[in-house]
């Protein structure tokens, strides 16, 4: 149930503004708070999904308030309510990291699809630090290869500027270790990184899960929904396998990249975004333009970095470690960290063809580690790699 605060030292319009939202969305949880200083107060011992909170104030102004809030529980999306004579101020808070403002008195309309896109933002960017707490451990890039020594170099380079980068390889090379450790030594860092699965999700509802939805606007779209690059707003959109995204969909992800502006699907309203996009794919995207299937002008939008990643069967040499990194990382997980791989063992996997890649790999070691002895040997090898 989302549970939204009202900061605000008019009665009158504190009445108002919980009118208006209890009678759009009776689960709203709508508390109130007088004055910033108990509005602090209440954020501090509470967690709200939403705060709506006016700029002039006594004791404690809007502006104030904001700066706390970001210091305090930054993932709380503010949305400022400003009078005729606020306006510039308004305007700065947006600079200082509120979500949106609305001038007073505030129109039905305006507040209730802020409200909407703001709660929307929130439960995205939740669900995306989660997700980011995990990611450091599972996202290390292992390797001393001249293959992975570039890419690391590249990734130096790169990172700390808003440069778009593809990234090419065949598929299980690591091309989204690439993307996260992108996002991870960039200015973005602190902001959400969103990956997008271009290839598995169908082409009727690509356009959607990127741009997000109004309600009605197809069969199944029964509220309002935001998209990936509303979610990926000041942080990173990571669109893999983008080779096999729709043409129409691709249009749109133009002109996203052209105005830093898009549409919700059912909707000719433009919403602003900040968003670093790094793309993926394992195509031959220069083939598929000759072809048809991919738009030549937003290849050359995305490519501005190129990062190719190498297959397994070009960097042997870090197989080794690959191996022994796999190895901890899988007894750990199932409870045995006494398990390791005989030199023999080690050399013969070293002479595989790899088709499947890192992926592959990782499969394979599993599988030795499940179904070999403590030390996993030649034989062990032999018997259950299955190549």
């Amino acid at each position: 149930m989302p549970k939204i605060l009202i900061i605000e030292d008019e009665a009158a319009i504190r009445r108002v503004l919980v009118k208006i939202l209890s009678e759009e969305n009776d689960t709203y949880q709508l508390e109130e708070a007088e004055d910033g200083l108990v509005g602090i107060e209440k954020i501090r011992k509470d967690d709200y999904d939403l705060v709506l909170c006016d700029i002039k104030m006594p004791k404690m102004d809007g502006v104030e308030v904001l700066e706390a809030v970001k210091k305090i529980k930054p993932e709380i999306p503010m949305v400022m309510i400003s009078g005729h004579g606020d306006l510039d101020t308004a305007v700065n808070t947006m600079r200082l990291g509120a979500f949106d403002y609305i001038s007073k008195p505030p129109d039905l309309n305006r507040l209730l699809n802020t409200v909407r896109i703001a709660l929307d933002r929130k439960e995205l960017v939740v669900e995306n630090k989660m997700l980011k707490k995990k990611v450091s451990k599972n996202y290390e890039m292992i390797g001393n290869s001249d293959g992975i020594a570039r890419i690391k170099d590249m990734i130096d380079k790169v990172a700390p500027t808003d440069a778009r980068v593809l990234i090419t390889g065949p598929n299980g090379t690591g091309k989204e270790l690439v993307a996260h450790w992108l996002h991870q030594k960039s200015e973005r860092s602190k902001g959400p990184m969103i990956e997008v699965n271009c290839a598995a999700i169908p082409s009727e509802l690509i356009e959607s899960e990127l741009f997000g939805h109004v309600k009605g606007a197809f069969t199944s779209a029964a509220k309002d929904r935001a998209g990936k690059f509303e979610a990926a707003n000041q942080g990173t959109i990571f669109l893999d396998e983008i080779g096999d995204m729709s043409l129409s969909a691709q249009a749109k992800v133009l002109r996203a990249l052209q105005e830093s502006r898009i549409q919700r699907v059912g909707s000719d309203k433009d919403i602003k975004v900040n968003v670093r996009v790094v793309a993926a794919t394992n195509k031959n995207l220069k083939k598929e333009i000759a072809d048809g299937n991919f738009r030549e002008d937003l290849y050359h939008r995305l490519a501005v970095i190129l990062i190719e990643v190498p297959a397994l069967n070009d960097r042997r040499e870090d197989i080794p470690l690959l191996i022994n990194y796999f190895t901890k990382k899988i007894s750990t997980e199932q409870g045995n960290t006494s398990k390791s791989f005989s030199d023999k063992a080690i050399k013969l996997l070293q002479n595989y063809d790899w088709t499947g890649n890192i992926r592959e790999l990782r499969n394979v070691v599993e599988r030795l580690i499940i179904l070999g002895g403590n030390e996993v040997s030649e034989s062990d090898v032999k018997a259950f790699a299955s190549k």
